[in-house]
């Protein structure tokens, strides 16, 4: 299996996790709000600190965003772009993101896929300082309680990454089982999610949200992307069973450092993490 050499040792636990409740709901993003603050009220006004969003249409402007970039020192395995700011209105066409905390504020890791005002597609991280909503949009949430998505400096990578910890239960109301996870890097993204479902006893979960990045990525399709640093948001994603066990079958979208964008369903034992993946399991059997 491909891998990239991180800049530090690897860190022992694999998967970093915390067992929680949860629920689904839907909000409406409030026209003219930064979209991290948009995105805290709709979580605390449904009693939550944070959880993971699923974003299929929103209009945002002004917008600043970056891409995956080679790194140009060994402090990481691969980097950021400069930042881009298109002028207009930029329309999402899919964006996952994940709602925690940072430095004791609200902050948010975002990655989507969109087209900017005259016609050009594009995709990669959002930036929740710089980012506003344009036009009122609906969105589907997974909110938390007893666990947060937390960053912290993270030795391996060399970066301040979001991993799950767990929080104090606010008494939100929730209906569901649920996991946070991120999955460490160089290691099988579907192979990962099966093993873990398979020793927490889980027959059948869906992923909410999904945060993340791969060593380039094989597709289903036969579609490759070579370049190895890219940025990665869910489309949909399932661990059931299937013909040889539990199986995940995940839909995905994302942006590679050259710029090329792609999309589909990823070929399960081919598609290793390369810095993070931030995800949440909500059980259903």
């Amino acid at each position: 299996m491909r891998s990239i050499k991180q800049p530090g040792a690897p860190v022992a636990d694999r998967i970093q996790w915390v067992e929680a409740r949860g629920r689904a709901f839907t909000f409406t993003m409030e026209r003219g709000l930064p979209l991290l603050e948009a995105a805290h009220r709709g979580f605390a006004a449904q009693g939550f600190a944070g959880g993971v969003l699923d974003i299929s249409a929103g209009a945002l402007g002004p917008f600043a965003y970056v891409m995956p970039a080679l790194s140009k020192t060994p402090d990481h395995a691969a980097f950021y772009s400069e930042t881009h700011r298109p002028s207009g209105v930029t329309q999402l066409s899919t964006a996952t993101m994940t709602l925690g905390v940072r430095d004791g504020a609200p902050f948010f890791h975002c990655h989507a896929l969109w087209m900017e005002e005259g016609g050009r597609n594009g995709g990669g991280h959002i930036l929740p300082e710089e980012t506003v909503v344009a036009e009122p949009f609906e969105v589907e949430a997974f909110g938390l309680d007893g666990a947060i998505f937390a960053a912290e400096p993270d030795p391996e990578t060399g970066f301040k990454l979001f991993g799950p910890v767990a929080a104090a239960p606010l008494a939100a109301t929730t209906d569901r089982c649920a996991f946070a996870l991120r999955l460490r890097p160089n290691q099988d993204f579907a192979a990962c999610l099966e093993a873990f479902c398979q020793a927490q006893g889980i027959r059948e979960a869906r992923i909410r949200g999904g945060v993340g990045s791969t060593i380039g990525a094989r597709f289903a399709s036969d579609e490759v992307v070579e370049p190895f640093a890219t940025e990665l948001t869910m489309t949909a994603g399932v661990i059931a069973p299937g013909a040889d066990g539990l199986e995940a079958v995940l839909d995905v979208a994302l942006v590679d450092y050259t710029g090329a964008l792609a999309q589909g369903r990823l070929v399960r034992g081919d598609n290793p993490v390369l810095m993070t993946m931030e995800l949440v399991l909500e059980v259903l059997a």
